[in-house]
């Protein structure tokens, strides 16, 4: 099962997987930490990760980046189409609503969703993480920003399936970040609380969140952030900056040309880092538009001036998240700073003028969210066994149900199922009264943010049908689930059989659309029983599959859902009846059109794959023709005639020009198809060396060879004699027959006598020399003879338990390889 946590940021994600030993981020196919969050669409192939990174400077209108941005927003978004502005590439309002990308793949425009685009980066990731594990990677946990929306979050996880991978959670970046921060220290409080405030700038957005640590746990007290400030927004003034000093002093407009656009980025990207680190830097760009080099300088100073803006928003989180936590800047114990934005000073200046405090860096920013979904993983996954640690989120925003009552003329009303910091995942049962199909939306509330559309679904419940013509008592179950999704699993019709009479049994509600919420108190956040919480088996895989199945769980056993105090149990029978619930999310994508999206994904997959192949049969034809044109001088000179030389260089330069004029675009086939023309010529002079040289180590006088006695070195000299006359035969008869005529010498035949070959003669060859007799140790004489034997003498069960004993951990796995390493490392003493 893999152990896979995956950061999806705006510009550049981060892999990490869980191993025995711990942690570990994963390195791409370029050794690179960071894979680029770029799809680049050639006339061939897509180009994705560091692939897509390096295309995109050559092809800026096919490459799609700040996917993120994109995803579950509706195209008339504000915040969208101030970034809109900023892309190379071209974005259109969907029939529904939301942003389709435009692009030129295989030849014709194509369209693509945000969703689609996503699941592209996250297969690119897949194949990373596949690449290093060795195995199939589908349980997976991805980081997402907090302030996702329902639809923004049901994105992801159909990004997920399209990409064949299965979120066992959507974990919040900023919990992520307090879990890879919390779960190694050993010095945490047992009872005290230690508060502790994260601030995570990133490329596009900010997230502060403040976290409360007692010994084995981490409580998430508030979360704020603001969406779209972070780095890229300091690259942005600096861009808007030398844009107009270009546009002055060189007479250049680089709005006018979308490559000029983002090359002075980039350049300006660099600056940003630069000025981290020193007080001024130069920009230097050759031939950036019009043939025309430009320069450029710039203080710190002068910078901090320009974004004046954008560091004046820093500070709104900050107050909101002390705020919503109900703490005092003396009562945050530490601030850490996290995230590829916050290495800017004078957001680190801010930041300590406000908490009156100097911010640390205990952790790799950058890293820290991949490396907290991976342990996350870990604790969902029964692969490992990882230090309790509880972790307790919250639920950014408040969540409330919405109906009609069954009067006419009557308001909507409603009611909050889910507090704003209400625990992920939860689950609650609510009561109503009605005498005909329900219909419930779901809403956010109270969020503070335009950005957030406050409709989230819709929920037909019903037909249902009372057999006494009375108003049927519904149970619905509403779920918050792992992921930060809301559903109404499932409804129930209660009808009670009553055997003996109770006063209390007639007292029938007076509202009949009055809605009842089990056990619920007047104030919901008083009252553990009002959260009925899942229990622990609901983190794991399979209690996740089967909550969204909307399959009875075993909380439900716990809460007396359809008894009431005043009535005992025993004078009732109780029958329930299933009601149907039918499900419309705002936005979501259709089960048909994900499995078409699968479907699509499957064949752009196959594409890339087959391009990519074919691009190594080509490859592999050139390299034979460098590689046996330097060996027919050099190694092979003697194993051939002049006209046979003659003759195959004179091959090799036919096949190199075509190579690069009328084979620079052809199929997989003809490159194989024309490595194998030349190796029929080649690879009988490749036999005839191997077997002389093969023939010359059998009778060569060298010292690694001296301990083979006479008798068996013979049988190898037999041996390849007996091979070279077979093939020498074999291929007279072969060039003796026309092409049409059956061939006598099979390719399978030359393998099948090269193994042959091989088997026998290289257990011979190969025989390790015997041990030498014991010598008389020399001067610098090591520990006792006793002592270094003793290693050696220990039963596997001693050696493990040396190895555990130095503080390995206590899985199979790494005692196992811990004794290993002892053993090994003994070993050489032993025999110095």
């Amino acid at each position: 099962m893999s152990v896979v946590g995956f950061d999806l940021g705006n510009e550049s994600c981060i892999v990490a997987v869980a191993r025995q030993r711990g942690i570990d981020v994963v390195l791409n196919e370029e050794s690179k930490r960071e894979t680029p969050a770029i799809v680049c669409f050639g006339d061939k192939q897509r180009f994705i990760g560091t692939a897509g990174a390096a295309s995109s400077t050559m092809n800026p209108k096919n490459s799609i980046s700040q996917i993120k941005r994109l995803l579950g927003r509706k195209f008339s978004d504000p915040e969208l189409q101030n970034d809109l502005a900023s892309f190379p590439f071209r974005v259109t309002e969907g029939p529904d609503g939301f942003p389709l990308v435009h692009v030129r793949f295989l030849g014709e425009e194509r369209t693509f969703t945000p969703t689609q685009l996503l699941a592209m980066v996250l297969s690119n990731l897949k194949g990373i993480a596949e690449g290093n594990l060795k195995a199939a990677v589908v349980d997976c946990c991805i980081g997402i920003p907090v302030y996702f929306s329902d639809l923004q979050r049901r994105a992801v996880l159909d990004a997920a399936t399209i990409a064949g991978l299965r979120p066992l959670r959507l974990f919040h970046e900023t919990t992520a970040t307090a879990l890879a921060y919390g779960i190694y220290k050993t010095d945490l409080p047992e009872h005290d609380q230690l508060n502790v405030a994260f601030v995570d700038v990133g490329h596009a957005s900010m997230q502060v969140s403040i976290v409360g640590y007692k010994k084995g746990q981490l409580k998430m007290l508030s979360h704020a952030y603001d969406r779209s400030l972070g780095g890229r927004d300091f690259d942005e003034a600096l861009f808007k900056h030398f844009a107009a000093k270009f546009k002055e002093e060189y007479k250049i407009d680089v709005y006018q040309n979308a490559r000029a656009c983002l090359r002075l980025r980039v350049a300006c990207e660099k600056l940003k880092k630069m000025l981290s680190a020193n007080p001024e830097a130069p920009l230097n760009i050759e031939c950036l538009m019009d043939e025309k080099d430009v320069r450029g300088f710039i203080k710190r100073e002068e910078f901090e001036q320009i974004s004046a803006p954008v560091l004046e928003r820093v500070k709104g989180p900050l107050e909101k998240a002390l705020a919503e936590a109900g703490l005092t800047t003396d009562s945050v114990h530490f601030v850490e700073v996290v995230g590829s934005g916050s290495r800017v000073p004078a957001i680190i200046k801010i930041i300590t003028e406000f908490f009156g405090k100097e911010p640390r860096r205990t952790m790799n920013a950058s890293e820290c969210v991949a490396r907290g979904c991976a342990l996350q993983c870990a604790i969902l996954s029964p692969t490992f066994k990882v230090r309790e640690f509880q972790v307790n989120d919250g639920f950014p925003f408040s969540i409330a149900l919405s109906w009609k009552p069954d009067s006419q003329n009557s308001e909507p009303q409603h009611t909050v199922v889910f507090p704003k910091g209400n625990a992920i995942p939860s689950v609650k049962a609510l009561t109503f009264y009605r005498s005909s199909t329900l219909e419930v939306d779901v809403l956010y509330i109270d969020t503070g943010d335009s950005q957030i559309p406050q409709k989230i679904s819709t929920y037909t419940i019903g037909p249902f049908q009372p057999s006494k013509g009375e108003k049927a008592k519904l149970k619905v179950k509403v779920r918050l689930n792992i992921h930060g999704i809301v559903t109404v699993d499932s409804a129930m019709m209660l009808e009670e059989d009553v055997e003996v009479p109770v006063s209390s049994v007639n007292e029938a509600p007076k509202d009949a659309t009055k809605m009842d919420t089990d056990d619920a108190p007047s104030d919901p956040s008083s009252g553990t029983d009002v959260n009925m919480q899942e229990p622990k088996s609901a983190d794991t895989t399979e209690g996740a599959t089967a909550a969204e199945n909307g399959a009875q769980d075993p909380e439900e056993k716990s809460v007396p859902m359809e008894t009431d105090a005043k009535v005992e149990p025993s004078k009732k029978k109780v029958k329930k009846t299933a009601v149907p619930v039918h499900e419309l999310v705002y936005g979501a994508l259709p089960a048909a059109e994900l499995e078409k999206a699968v479907e699509k994904e499957y064949e752009m997959a196959l594409q890339d794959r087959v391009m990519e192949e074919t691009k190594e049969k080509k490859n592999a034809v050139e390299a034979y023709v460098y590689d046996m044109r330097n060996k027919l001088y050099d190694k092979y000179n003697d194993f051939v005639t002049p006209e046979e030389k003659e003759g195959l260089i004179a091959r090799l330069q036919v096949v190199e020009d075509w190579l690069y004029e009328d084979g620079e675009d052809e199929t997989k086939g003809v490159y194989i198809a024309k490595l194998e023309e030349l190796k029929k010529i080649g690879d009988p002079i490749e036999a005839r060396c191997k077997e002389w040289t093969d023939r010359e180590a059998a009778l060569s006088n060298d010292q690694k060879f001296e301990h083979i006695e006479i008798s068996e070195k013979q049988k190898v000299i037999n041996e390849c004699s007996e091979a070279e006359n077979w093939l020498r035969e074999r291929k007279q008869q072969q060039d003796a027959l026309p092409k049409f005529a059956n061939p006598v010498l099979l390719v399978s035949d030359l393998k099948k006598k090269a193994e042959t070959l091989d088997r026998f003669c290289k257990p011979i060859m190969t025989k390790p020399k015997p041990a030498p007799k014991p010598q008389t140790p020399p001067p610098q004489t090591p520990p006792p003879q006793p002592e270094t034997r003793a290693p050696e003498s220990q039963t596997p069960e001693q050696q493990q338990n040396g190895a555990g004993a130095t503080g390995e951990p206590a899985s199979e796995g790494g005692a196992q390889e811990a004794s290993g390493e002892q053993m090994d490392t003994d070993k050489p003493e032993n025999s110095a």
